[in-house]
């Protein structure tokens, strides 16, 4: 058996390899290294694999989200709702900003944000949204949207997790998450479905003059060289990021369609185990790409399995440990332990198993297996 990977990322490389070396080699012959062809080109390739009017690219997926927040005006001291339940990322450029992060509580099926707790935090400070498409999952959007339209609120998307996922609205039409708020952020870490080989991110909105905002701020400000508009940040994709994007890009269907089968497999192998809740999707449908493979643990043994696999050279990790009211950066009085019940008892659970495009049956068998055989 090939030796188990949380992300096989060289494997991967090795069946683009000639192609990945021949764009990058093309940005060293070219020395445009910055802002150079590359980068146009990946910008109109997402645009239209998206079906969203303006990608905007930018050095990472956290300069994203920050960047989204500055271009909408937001000031210091609205109020912006997101999930408890996610990464730092979200809730660390809403401080960076000195705005007034609101953290709610999730679902306990899909992990993603509850629309409940979200209604019930709305204030006459509340300025945006952050839905964040956890671990793959697209959020219920339909809910989102209607909420923000209601109380005049912006809709954020952090798209990190979840790019290439559908979402289908009530009336069955589908759109990319990431395309449905204001605005999306997404991230190229490495690890993600579509992974550059550092840091790269990017922002998706259909707002003219937003975008045009946008396009300036990650440049210094600047839509003419030395003349700042606007304030601004520096934060651009470079060249050779773009080159591998826009090799990786037009596979990125199928890695995600690889991402499902695998999941597949771990469902139906722990389908039986009655301390096992797996995560729950439409094997038919496309609103799941599974950057994180994350089941629940509900014996109390989650801790012991997490020992135990690692023992078997098993790659598995905790999604997420702590919850972020809890973080100390993050610490606030508003907020009382009996608001976070589902995460709460989800970082007691949950525990992320490998999760990539190169999982084979033989390797699927053994996680599955040595899993079964612990939790009972």
């Amino acid at each position: 058996m090939r030796k188990l990977q949380m992300v096989d990322l060289k494997s991967q490389y090795d069946k683009i390899k000639e192609t990945v070396d021949a764009s990058i080699q093309e940005v060293l012959d070219t020395t445009t290294y910055i802002n150079g062809p590359k980068v146009h080109e990946f910008q109109k390739n997402l645009e239209a694999y998206l079906g969203v009017k303006h990608v905007i690219p930018c050095a990472n997926g956290t300069d994203a989200l920050q960047i989204a927040m500055m271009g909408l005006g937001l000031q210091p001291g609205d109020e912006v709702i997101t999930a408890d339940f996610t990464f730092a990322a979200t809730v660390e450029v809403i401080g960076l900003l000195q705005l007034t992060p609101v953290l709610v509580d999730v679902e306990p099926d899909t992990m993603n944000i509850s629309i409940d707790a979200v209604k019930a935090a709305i204030t006459s400070k509340t300025k945006a949204i952050v839905p964040v498409h956890l671990f793959g999952r697209a959020a219920n959007m339909d809910a989102i949207m209607k909420l923000a339209k209601e109380h005049n609120l912006f809709v954020i998307e952090d798209n990190a997790q979840a790019i290439g996922a559908n979402h289908t609205s009530e009336d069955g039409t589908k759109s990319k998450v990431g395309t449905m708020g204001h605005v999306g952020a997404t991230s190229f870490f490495p690890s993600k479905n579509l992974g550059c080989y550092g840091d790269g991110g990017a922002i998706f909105t259909n707002d003219d003059a937003l975008a045009h905002m946008l396009r300036g701020i990650v440049n210094h400000g600047m839509y003419e060289r030395y003349h700042h508009d606007v304030i601004g940040v520096n934060s651009r994709l470079d060249s050779i990021q773009a080159a591998v994007l826009n090799t990786k890009l037009p596979e990125l269907d199928a890695y995600n369609a690889a991402r499902r089968k695998a999941a597949s497999y771990y469902n139906n192998a722990f389908a039986s185990n009655p301390h096992i809740i797996v995560p729950a999707f439409d094997e038919k449908g496309d609103d799941h790409v599974f950057h994180q493979y994350v089941i629940r643990i509900t014996n109390g043994k989650r801790d012991e399995l997490l020992t135990h696999l690692q023992a078997q050279s098993i790659p598995c990790a905790i999604y997420y440990p702590i919850p972020l009211h809890s973080q100390k950066a993050y610490a606030d009085d508003r907020y009382r332990e009996e608001d976070f019940p589902v995460t709460n008892q989800l970082v007691k659970e949950v525990i992320a198993l490998p999760m990539h495009t190169e999982l084979d049956a033989e390797q699927l068998s053994f996680i599955t297996e040595t899993v079964n055989q612990f939790v009972k």
